[in-house]
């Protein structure tokens, strides 16, 4: 069994018992993110996670050593998505993504942030115009060192 066939037998088992992302991050007690990313092949999971990811989805044998196992991360097919939701982060990163460099320069000094050593959320904000969707990173910043 390959990354691929777990990760697409994990979406149709999701599906089919009707379980999300943050219920499958509750009973692990991860971040809904992470769990997500997880989940669509971009993190190892903890052996203990991985078996129990398995129990919860129904998922075939060996998936749980597919789980565990260093992937290879970068989930983009081509250098500029076509998927709308993913092509507008993509969007936001080249409007933003110098002033957000220069920003962490300014406050931080010469370095970057880590997506290693990081956390992010998604949330849904009310708003009288229509519900809004938050996103927060928080990666911990790692100078340059010469």
């Amino acid at each position: 069994m390959t990354r691929e066939q777990t990760t697409q037998q994990i979406i149709e088992a999701m599906a089919a018992r009707d379980i999300t992302f943050g219920e499958v991050a509750g009973k692990l007690n991860r971040p809904k993110v992470w769990t997500a990313a997880a989940l669509l092949g971009q993190h190892p999971f903890e052996p203990r996670d991985a078996e129990a990811v398995v129990q919860l989805l129904g998922l075939g044998e060996g998936a749980a050593r597919i789980l565990a196992a260093a992937p290879t991360r970068g989930a983009l097919e081509q250098a500029v998505p076509t998927d709308p939701t993913i092509y507008r982060l993509y969007e936001v990163l080249q409007v933003y993504g110098p002033a957000l460099k220069a920003l962490i320069h300014e406050e931080f000094g010469d370095g970057i942030m880590s997506a290693i050593s990081f956390n992010m959320d998604v949330e849904r904000e009310e708003a009288e115009e229509g519900d809004r969707v938050r996103i927060t990173m928080s990666g911990k910043f790692l100078p340059y060192s010469w």
